[in-house]
């Protein structure tokens, strides 16, 4: 395959599955802004310190208002990772890889950036922002669901779906980051009714509240939460998941072009660390600093692919 084809593939996805992550975080930092009782605003800034775009939006804006944030992670030009943003960057990537595409998942990208581009044609505001984050999620699942059902499992798919389980691997370590480290007031609400609400949300913005409930029955602490998300292969966006699938795909891109890279060592790695972990030792590490490794580890990795497979951008 072509590396531009390639390249394209993967950041296709990847921009596919971030905007439906930027819905998702946002979604989260809004749900947790409501279990508040202290007046308190800080959530907005935590979201957006949590998406990593700091710089963006302070060059922007003077404060962390929720209608600022919330339009600047939807629908902002000058934020490149907002949802409209990432959607128009995967059709692009789509046209330029056309002919390597089913026409359902053509279809279904061309279909995404049509509804993406007239829901956000205008500002947002918080009563209407379920109901649009939930369209975002739809429409970005359509992609995912064609994908599956019309392509064949060739190096193709292989590139498709090392874009997205990157990018959901990296999502789910900021989400986890944003309540456990970002959005608790302080340590003494640990434990407290509006820490076991918040990590439920937790649970709900990344669609595992009933897979959850359905292993552990009626109980929820914060240590079952943070294991399923980060250590159960079951759970299809805990980062032990993501990971596998990461090593699935390049172990098959290894058989399929007889050479292995820089980039299936560290994955194998990371894969190792995450076996012969367990939730208590993350704990005992520290979750924050544990996330944070994992966070710039995935970004290592996608750099090494990248460069191992002689795509870019």
């Amino acid at each position: 395959m072509l590396g531009k084809t390639a390249g394209g593939l993967f950041w296709m996805f990847r921009y596919i599955e971030r905007a439906e992550n930027t819905a998702r975080l946002l979604e989260a930092g809004w749900r947790i802004a409501l279990t508040r009782s202290d007046g308190e605003s800080n959530e907005w800034q935590s979201v957006i310190s949590t998406a990593g775009i700091d710089a963006a939006y302070c060059a922007k804006f003077d404060s962390f208002d929720s209608g600022s944030v919330i339009n600047f992670l939807l629908r902002d030009r000058d934020n490149p990772s907002s949802v409209l943003n990432s959607i128009e960057a995967a059709r692009s990537n789509a046209r330029m890889v056309r002919t390597a595409l089913s026409s359902e998942v053509w279809e279904a990208v061309n279909e995404c950036w049509m509804e993406v581009k007239s829901a956000l044609a205008r500002p947002v505001s918080e009563r209407t922002l379920h109901e649009l984050l939930a369209a975002i999620r739809y429409r970005t699942s359509v992609v995912r669901g064609a994908l599956h059902g019309t392509m064949l499992r060739n190096d193709i798919f292989a590139f498709s779906r090392l874009g997205t389980f990157l990018e959901r691997a990296d999502n789910t370590a900021r989400i986890l980051d944003v309540k456990y480290y970002v959005l608790l007031p302080s340590a003494a609400f640990v434990g407290s009714r509006i820490d076991n609400v918040q990590w439920e949300v937790i649970l709900r913005s990344v669609s595992a509240e009933r897979s959850y409930r359905w292993l552990n029955g009626g109980e929820t602490t914060p240590i079952g939460i943070a294991e399923f998300l980060i250590l159960d292969k079951r759970m299809p966006r805990s980062l032990a998941f993501c990971y596998s699938k990461i090593g699935e795909n390049l172990n098959w891109l290894a058989n399929d072009y007889g050479v292995r890279h820089d980039s299936h060592t560290l994955a194998d790695r990371i894969c190792g660390q995450l076996n012969g972990t367990t939730v208590n030792a993350i704990f005992e590490e520290g979750l924050h600093e544990f996330l944070t490794t994992s966070i710039n580890d995935t970004s290592t990795l996608a750099s090494l692919i990248q460069t191992d497979f002689r795509f870019f951008q």
